[in-house]
């Protein structure tokens, strides 16, 4: 309705217009009386002086109008060869776009056919006479790279990204040329061949490497050359920009930290790697639970062990207030990783054990810590009630199979031979 009602009002103000110049020229020829003469001896011409001013115009009209019609004859093989590049132009792109559909299909011999008609048909375009003819050609043979990776080509998929990574092209295209670059990482973690990975990753632009896609492939690059702690600062990163969702974001760094944590060689390494960890990483219990069964393997040396334990005590710390919302297979793994330093516990750390377990006084494993404290401070009957409950309480066969050794242990002590028999027969018989 607006764009009716602007038409008919520009039909107006050109009737307006028109009107206005006829009565100009009414008024301006309808009363001239005036005459011109022309002497061309012997001859006298007299004409009237509006015919001469309308020859004049006529003239002017007719002879702007034979040069245009000249300029226009003489443009028409320029214009017949600009005809001819845009057809060109126009048949490249659907080429590409061809191969592009056809790659997305899944039809990648065809897609391969498409786009090197394109790259043949480029070869006979004078670089810059079409705008974005190298980009043009970049794509395609990234494109034909694309179907060979998809056909296990990598021949000619290696030579078509070379020749899309050529300098010459990469500077007129930016743009594609890093997601070229993308495209080869992705190809590299493909064949399992990390060290080109990481190469084609160190050739992208500083502010390409910080976008999601290469910290996305930054990530499997590491995981797949072992980089533990290169992949767990990734996959942070990658938290901080929301590129998965909160519950996998903390299920994949959750599990590096873990690998981190098992792949230490000693002790030192061990705190190193805990040290990096951050504040939300230290209170997972799977990690503390981790870190701390690791520490008690890497100790051998008396200084190691006590150091261990010190250190396992401190990362075991936060878990203890919250034991009840651990599941039965992270408080049987917080029992067993602290049950190693119960050599050098003191009354202080015994009082705590022993008011954790009136708090639950049901769980199985704080009876069964308990007890073993109490072996360790010599305090036998204490020792015997605690694992006498935990006998009854435990249906995990490790512990249940040490309770009874200790059980047997604090028989021998007072010399109760029958009921240490039977104690050690009991742990015998668990599987």
């Amino acid at each position: 309705m607006p764009a009716r009602f602007g038409g008919a009002m520009r039909s107006v103000f050109w009737l307006l217009a028109l009107a206005a110049l006829a009565v100009a020229l009414a008024l301006l020829v309808g009363h001239n009386e005036s005459t011109l003469t022309l002497f061309w001896p012997p001859y006298r011409f007299d004409v009237s002086f509006n015919f001469v001013v309308f020859c004049l115009i006529a003239g002017f009209v007719l002879l702007h109008a034979a040069l245009r019609a000249l300029s226009l004859l003489r443009d028409l093989p320029a214009q017949a060869q600009r005809w001819r590049s845009q057809q060109m132009e126009r048949s490249v792109v659907g080429m590409v776009m061809d191969a592009l559909s056809l790659q997305l299909a899944g039809r990648f011999v065809r897609a391969q056919s498409s786009a090197q008609q394109a790259i043949d048909q480029l070869k006979n375009v004078p670089p810059g006479q079409w705008p974005r003819r190298d980009q043009l050609q970049l794509l395609a043979h990234l494109l034909l790279a694309e179907s060979a990776q998809a056909l296990q080509n990598r021949e000619r998929r290696d030579e078509n990204l070379q020749a899309a990574l050529s300098p010459k092209l990469s500077k007129s295209a930016p743009d594609a040329h890093e997601g070229a670059l993308l495209r080869a990482v992705r190809w590299s973690v493909e064949d399992r061949d990390a060290d080109a990975a990481r190469a084609r990753l160190a050739e992208l632009p500083q502010g390409a490497g910080r976008r999601i896609q290469a910290l996305r492939l930054r990530l499997r690059v590491a995981r797949l050359g072992g980089a533990t702690t290169e992949a767990l600062e990734t996959a942070r990163l990658l938290a901080k920009h929301r590129a998965f969702s909160p519950e996998a974001s903390r299920s994949i760094v959750r599990g590096l930290a873990l690998d981190a944590l098992r792949e230490a060689h000693d002790l030192a390494q061990l705190v190193d790697v805990w040290n990096g960890l951050d504040a939300t990483e230290r209170a997972m219990p799977e990690l503390a639970l981790a870190a701390a069964r690791r520490a008690n393997q890497l100790a051998v040396s008396e200084s190691e062990q006590a150091d261990a334990h010190t250190r396992v005590r401190a990362w075991l710390e936060p878990l203890w207030a919250g034991l009840d919302a651990l599941d039965p297979s992270q408080q049987r793994t917080l029992v067993m990783a602290a049950e190693p330093g119960l050599v050098e516990i003191d009354a202080a750390g015994l009082a705590r054990l022993e008011h954790l377990q009136r708090q639950w006084p049901q769980n199985g494993f704080l009876q069964y810590l308990t007890g073993q404290a109490c072996m360790q401070r010599q305090l036998w009957g204490k020792a015997a009630q605690m694992l006498g409950m935990a006998s009854h309480s435990l249906s995990d066969p490790a512990l249940l199979r040490r309770t009874w050794r200790a059980l047997a242990l604090l028989a021998e002590e007072r010399e109760d031979v029958e009921a240490a028999q039977a104690a050690w027969k009991r742990a015998a018989l668990l599987d």
